[in-house]
């Protein structure tokens, strides 16, 4: 999406979701959640780094980094960060991250080696409503969901999400 069309979308989701009392964090682009006032970005291994997605959004700001494997979420912990993302968690169609799925063992381990520093992990890729409890099991502190909230009314996906997960 051309960067105008995506700040002008971002900002009436950020001014939907402030009335609902949601947080709202923008993919990838540390500059539209910035400018759109969302609470966040999250970023992957390949976009602006933490560190200058950090010098973006400013220190208050929801700051998620994408990770894959031990080396990265080592590498993550070291940087400004709210939170990482293991993934992808279970096999997706969502997108071809070039990642394979990584299984609820490295989650655990993913999420040991976060609490120790401090942070949450959510974990991300192929999450459905038979097997979030599970990745919460683990050691995740939340999951990132896309497909499975498509698959009828969003709404109610979510809010059907949410009593499993209490």
């Amino acid at each position: 999406m051309a960067s105008g069309a995506f700040l002008e979308l971002a900002t009436l989701v950020v001014d939907a979701g402030n009335a609902a009392g949601a947080r709202i964090i923008i993919n990838d682009r540390a500059d539209v959640a910035r400018l759109s006032g969302a609470h966040g970005v999250h970023v992957g291994q390949t976009d602006l780094s933490a560190a200058d997605a950090r010098a973006v959004v400013g220190p208050d700001a929801i700051l998620g980094l994408s990770t894959h494997s031990q080396a990265q979420w080592d590498a993550a912990l070291e940087q400004p960060i709210s939170y990482i993302a293991i993934g992808p968690t279970f096999g997706t169609g969502t997108k071809d991250t070039g990642y394979s799925a990584v299984g609820l063992r490295v989650v655990s381990q993913a999420a040991l080696a976060a609490r120790q520093r401090g942070r949450p992990v959510v974990a991300i890729g192929g999450i459905s409503m038979e097997n979030a409890v599970s990745v919460i099991g683990a050691g995740a502190a939340s999951v990132a969901v896309i497909s499975d909230l498509l698959t009828g009314d969003p709404e109610a996906r979510c809010r059907a999400f949410l009593r499993i997960l209490e």
